[in-house]
């Protein structure tokens, strides 16, 4: 998974979330530090600077992060309602055991999809569950790679981020905009059951719901959902990150060759997720956040 590096979460207490992903998920903490103005400049957040930040990675050492940054959700806001980054998916080794820890009592975590197969895509064994802060993880059993796509096998019960999920309002403009900028190639747009979609929009649950994903040399990264008719523009406060998912962080072969608007041009930034590279943010569709660092 050379393409996708972090996933950035919005939390009113960054600690105390890194904690739960510790005891629950096992990953380890490896940065905590406060949001510098340039940082935040960078974002199209100013309002972010001198805020907590924490940086955690998996058991198996992966070098794909989840950040969270402090920040408070406006009231308005609710989870798989609204479009841009919906949920991160992590591959997991034994779904049926991970559906068991998430069951024991004094777990945080919801679970509000139990495992099953995914349609169409029998060798793919998933869950959902929804956290305190309202964000969506899937945890996902890969038995065998789907047809001309390759994913990875967890080295951990619970192992990396290896897919983002993006709720779009025009999937098609979505992909070509993917392609475009971040020079990935996107499948074939494909409907299946949904379950998890369906709920959240009272919709009946034999609805099909069209997806694609995208692709970095045969690596699945992306999953692009078409949301349906009565979902809405995210919420945000005024110069803030987004609630929930707030932006996904993307190795880039050229930032050079980026053809979208820079919030700030790219500079070198240190930190685990950076290491040293340079670092520059643009606005993807439905105003999705999209940080992008050197190769």
């Amino acid at each position: 998974m050379q393409m996708l590096r972090a996933a950035t979460l919005t939390t009113p207490d960054p600690q105390g979330a890194a904690r739960r992903y510790g005891e629950w998920l096992g990953y380890e903490t490896v940065e905590t530090s406060f949001i510098e103005a340039p940082l935040a400049a960078s974002w199209g957040a100013p309002a972010v600077e001198g805020k907590c930040q924490v940086v955690c990675r998996p058991e198996s050492g992966a070098p794909l992060f989840v950040r969270f940054v402090e920040g408070e959700a406006p009231q308005s806001y609710r989870p798989l309602r609204s479009f841009g980054w919906a949920a991160t998916e992590i591959c997991v080794s034994d779904v049926l055991a991970v559906h068991d820890r998430m069951q024991q009592p004094g777990c945080p975590f919801e679970v509000i999809g139990p495992p099953r197969r995914l349609d169409g895509m029998p060798m793919i064994h998933a869950m959902q569950v929804r956290g305190p802060d309202g964000e969506i993880v899937y945890l996902t059993q890969i038995e065998d790679d789907p047809p001309g796509m390759r994913l990875p096998r967890a080295r951990s019960l619970i192992d990396r981020i290896f897919i983002m999920v993006l709720a779009c309002s025009d999937l098609e403009a979505s992909k070509s905009w993917i392609e475009a900028v971040l020079g990935a190639k996107t499948t074939p747009t494909m409907t299946i059951t949904y379950t998890m979609l369906a709920k959240a929009f009272d919709l009946p649950v034999e609805r099909k719901h069209p997806i694609a994903m995208a692709l970095h040399d045969s690596d699945g990264f992306l999953e692009l959902d078409q949301y349906p008719e009565a979902a809405v523009q995210r919420p945000r406060g005024q110069g803030k990150l987004f609630p929930g998912v707030a932006m996904t962080t993307f190795v880039h072969p050229d930032l050079k060759a980026v053809g979208a608007p820079w919030f700030c041009a790219p500079s070198v930034r240190e930190g685990a997720i950076y290491e040293g590279k340079a670092v520059g943010t643009v606005v993807g569709p439905d105003e999705t956040l999209i940080e992008l660092v050197q190769a």
